[in-house]
């Protein structure tokens, strides 16, 4: 692989052990993935975890003395003062959260706990090149916004941040990012949650990078965010093009470079309606609480559940989850006060895949996103999957019809 001098100075020590430790990691996967040469990123994001082998890591660079050229945003661990306020976490969990927020700030993080960056807080432009980790965050990157990153772990996008470049490979290569395979979606996209389900079809899609046919010609930020999320759930799509969307695809052709797809997949309501049944509870039945935030929720569909709840008390507990910004956000513009005296919480800084909701085990909520129901069925805990509205409608009532 051909490096330059700066790259060099990384590879022999010269910037210190932890950007030399980093800078070894990379080369090693540009070598495995046939990488001629790195290149410069220009911002990045980590999908941080706070547990064993991700702090271990992290706490091993700050002792090696490494710190981020370019600082990264970071996805959500559990919010400290809301949980400790709530009494549900433990202290071996609590200490394990702090000492994650204190080596990333060591490293030099933008801690905004936030696993949706890419709708507002870290937006790349046409073109950029950038290390994203994180499933939801990959496919928008290069599907919506036109940039490029290729699939990157919590460690390789830490390690890209320290270095500041990453292996030229993959994505990032013009060659790599046709559509190999058409999707004619002829089911009915009536609302952003129906994204999320169409997202589940990879199954039935299979490998390769998707080409979408026979959306709406307006689509939401929120229902692109769905789709990209739950591809990454139900199979590994860092790219897929919508004609007319993806700024690389203006129509069908140039989606494809020219060539003919290797295969053509038609989605019906039919196939929505299997896979919904697959992975949600059986309903009608009694829930617990509702729980909405996987990716993480905008100030938008904030104001959407509280235009839905309309002043009435929520018969169970409802938590959004989303960022710090959509908090102060929701506490400005009114949203907060009409939601949290009726029972709907919004918590910052949080995913639903940690150990603070272990008081939910043996419950079962209901949620719009199948990535939310996926994540805590290792925690024993387990969701209805509807749209928003009829999520909303269980949690007024205590019960999905």
């Amino acid at each position: 692989m051909e490096l330059t001098q700066d790259q060099k100075d990384l590879l022999e020590g010269r910037y210190g052990p932890g950007a030399q430790l980093a800078m070894k990691v990379q080369t090693a996967i540009g070598e495995s993935f046939g990488a001629k040469r790195m290149v410069p990123i220009t911002r990045s994001h980590v999908a941080l975890s706070n547990q064993d082998a991700d702090l271990w890591l992290a706490e091993k660079l700050v002792g090696l003395g490494a710190h981020c050229r370019v600082r990264p945003t970071v996805n959500p661990g559990f919010c400290l003062s809301y949980f400790k306020a709530l009494g549900t976490v433990t202290d071996e969990d609590y200490a394990m959260m702090e000492r994650t927020d204190k080596a990333y700030r060591a490293l030099g993080a933008e801690l905004s706990y936030n696993c949706t960056p890419y709708i507002d807080t870290n937006v790349p432009l046409f073109g950029e090149i950038c290390a994203f980790s994180e499933s939801s965050a990959t496919p928008f990157v290069n599907a919506i916004w036109g940039a490029r990153s290729n699939r990157e772990g919590a460690n390789s996008a830490l390690f890209a941040s320290i270095t500041g470049y990453v292996p030229e490979y993959g994505l990032l290569l013009d060659e790599n990012r046709y559509g190999t395979i058409l999707v004619n979606v002829e089911a009915d996209m009536t609302c952003d949650a129906d994204y999320h389900i169409l997202g589940m079809c990879g199954k039935k899609i299979g490998h390769g990078i998707p080409v979408f046919t026979g959306l709406p010609q307006t689509i939401s930020k929120e229902a692109l965010r769905n789709l990209g999320a739950e591809l990454n759930t139900s199979g590994c799509y860092d790219m897929h093009h919508i004609p007319g969307f993806t700024p690389e695809a203006p129509d069908v052709e140039t989606a494809f470079g020219g060539k003919e797809p290797e295969r053509t997949v038609t989605i019906t309501n039919q196939d929505l309606a299997d896979v919904l049944e697959e992975i949600s509870v059986a309903a009608p039945r009694p829930i617990d609480f509702a729980m909405f935030g996987c990716p993480h929720f905008t100030l938008k569909e904030c104001e959407a559940i509280a235009n839905k709840i309309n002043g009435r008390k929520l018969a169970v507990p409802m938590w959004i989850l989303t960022g710090e910004h959509v908090l102060t956000m929701a506490k400005r513009t009114g949203i907060y006060d009409r939601l949290e005296p009726y029972g709907a919480h919004i918590v910052p800084d949080t995913c639903p895949d940690q150990p603070c909701w272990h008081f939910l085990k043996g419950k079962i909520g209901i949620t719009e996103s199948p990535k939310c129901a996926y994540y805590p069925q290792r925690r024993g805990i387990h969701f209805v999957i509807r749209n928003l509205d009829t999520c909303v409608e269980a949690a007024l009532t205590g019960e999905v019809k």
